[in-house]
């Protein structure tokens, strides 16, 4: 994989596999579910820097996957996103983000803290997020799901530059996700 800047359909930013984030920033990952977002939080940022739906989920009700409790799990995460920002914390949060009401509403949060949202997308191919959902543990989001949600995503992916990022860095493979370093800077 190469490292020099590739030409973006997101308004017209550049994107490399250095990825540049502000130390104070809100990191909003982005894609469906099975898209690797989990995985790519945990390589490159600390435990404390990651809110996670599915872990607010357990929090709330010892089971990561009960949907039912969603709405409760999205209230402690954007209280918890809010105390972390106030306080100047590099915050990612791990959702999936696909629908662009809910990415307002996270992005207001960085507004109103005044600190900068920064947009990793991770858009990989349906069918290979579909093989990875397959090999997941009962239970896993039906088929159906990815693909509205991937529907979704596709929806989106032209407008993100105009949603209040600071940076939207879109990756479209296993391989671009996998090579991207996550590089800190002064905001």
């Amino acid at each position: 994989m190469h490292d020099s800047p590739a030409a973006d359909d997101l308004g017209g930013r550049s994107v490399s596999l250095a990825l540049s984030v502000p130390v104070d920033a809100l990191i909003l990952l982005i894609g469906i579910a099975a898209s690797g977002k989990s995985t790519f939080a945990r390589r490159h940022f600390a435990p404390t820097e990651i809110i996670s739906s599915d872990a607010m989920r357990a929090m709330i009700t010892d089971d990561p996957t009960a949907q039912g409790a969603t709405e409760d799990a999205f209230e402690l995460l954007h209280r918890i996103l809010a105390m972390r920002l106030r306080r100047g914390r590099l915050t990612v949060v791990d959702a999936t983000n696909v629908e662009n009401w809910t990415r307002a509403q996270i992005v207001s949060v960085a507004r109103r803290h005044r600190r900068p949202a920064v947009a990793i997308v991770l858009d990989l191919p349906l069918a290979l997020a579909l093989e990875r959902n397959a090999t997941r543990a009962a239970p896993r989001p039906p088929p159906a799901a990815l693909r509205r949600q991937h529907g979704w995503l596709r929806a989106s992916l032209g407008s993100l530059a105009d949603e209040g990022f600071a940076a939207v860095h879109h990756l479209r493979s296993a391989e671009e996700t996998d090579a991207a370093r996550i590089e800190r800077s002064a905001s």
